[in-house]
C-alpha cells in the first residue's frame, strides 16, 4: 500500500516541478503555509507591492513586488511565485532583481509529505544574470497549528549559474529549509524561514516577515531579507545581500 502511494506522488512531484514558468526561487524563501490537510478552500493567494519616489534635489524610486498562489487537493498542494525588486537613483539603476518559481506538495501521512520545486533568478547587479535551481525531497510537518506551524524539508538538486562576466557553471547540491509561523492575534502573524543550498558556492537564505490584517483582504507586511553567499561573482564581491520592504497586500 505504501509502495503504490508513494510511486505516483513522486511522478506528480517531478512533473509538477518541470511545469513550473522557469522565468524568477533559490534567492526567496518559501514561507507560505502549503499543508492540503488543513486547508479551508481549494485556492488561496496573495499580492503585495510597495513604492516609494522622491524628487527634486534627488530623484529616486523603489519599486518591491511580491505573489503566491496555492492550489489544494486532497493530498496534494501546487504553488507558482515571483519577486520583483527595483532601484534607481538619478536616473542610474542600481538594483534589479526578479524571481518565479514552482512548487509541489504531496501527503503521505498527516505530518511526512514528498516536495518538488523548481525556480529562477536573475540579479545582476550582483553577478548573476541567471540562476536555475532544482530540487525534490522529503519534509516533516512537525507543528500544524493553530497557533504555531513549522515544516522542515531537505533533498537533493541541481543548480545552473550564469554569470554577469558571461561564465557559467552547473553543480549539484544540498537543500534543506524550514519555515515558522507564529499565529499569535487574530490578524497578526510572525513568520522565520531558511533555506541553504549546499554547493560549491552555499548560499543561505533568510526571511523575517510581520504581518497585520486590516480586513479580511489587506494587510500591512514587514520583511527583512538577508542572502548570503559562501563564494560571490568576483565582480559583486560583497558576501551577504539584505532587504528591508514594507508592502500593502491583498488576499485573494
Amino acid at each position: 500500500m505504501k509502495q503504490r502511494k508513494i510511486i505516483p506522488a513522486l511522478f506528480m512531484l517531478v512533473s509538477g516541478t518541470f511545469a513550473a514558468p522557469y522565468a524568477a526561487a533559490d534567492s526567496s524563501v518559501f514561507t507560505v503555509m502549503d499543508n492540503p490537510a488543513v486547508a479551508k478552500k481549494p485556492f488561496e493567494g496573495n499580492l503585495n507591492a510597495g513604492y516609494l519616489a522622491q524628487s527634486g534635489n534627488t530623484r529616486s524610486s523603489s519599486l518591491t513586488a511580491d505573489s503566491t498562489l496555492t492550489w489544494y487537493g486532497s493530498e496534494t498542494a501546487w504553488s507558482l511565485w515571483g519577486t520583483a525588486n527595483n532601484t534607481s537613483s538619478d536616473d542610474q539603476r542600481s538594483s534589479e532583481k526578479y524571481a518565479l518559481g514552482g512548487r509541489s506538495r504531496y501527503n503521505l501521512t498527516d505530518a511526512n509529505y514528498l516536495f518538488g520545486q523548481a525556480g529562477w533568478l536573475t540579479d545582476r547587479y550582483n553577478g548573476y544574470s541567471q540562476r536555475d535551481v532544482l530540487t525534490a525531497g522529503y519534509g516533516r510537518q512537525v507543528w500544524n497549528g493553530p497557533e504555531h506551524y513549522l515544516r522542515l524539508e531537505a533533498g537533493p538538486g541541481v543548480r545552473y549559474d550564469k554569470y554577469t562576466n558571461g561564465q557559467d557553471k552547473t553543480q549539484a547540491l544540498g537543500y534543506a529549509s524550514g519555515a515558522w509561523t507564529w499565529q499569535f492575534t487574530d490578524n497578526a502573524k510572525f513568520t522565520q524561514g531558511v533555506s541553504v543550498l549546499g554547493t560549491e558556492d552555499t548560499t543561505l537564505n533568510s526571511e523575517t516577515a510581520l504581518e497585520v490584517a486590516i480586513n479580511a483582504h489587506f494587510a500591512l507586511k514587514v520583511a527583512y531579507n538577508v542572502t548570503w553567499n559562501s563564494n560571490p561573482p568576483a565582480d559583486a564581491p560583497e558576501r551577504t545581500d539584505t532587504r528591508t520592504a514594507v508592502t500593502l497586500g491583498y488576499k485573494m
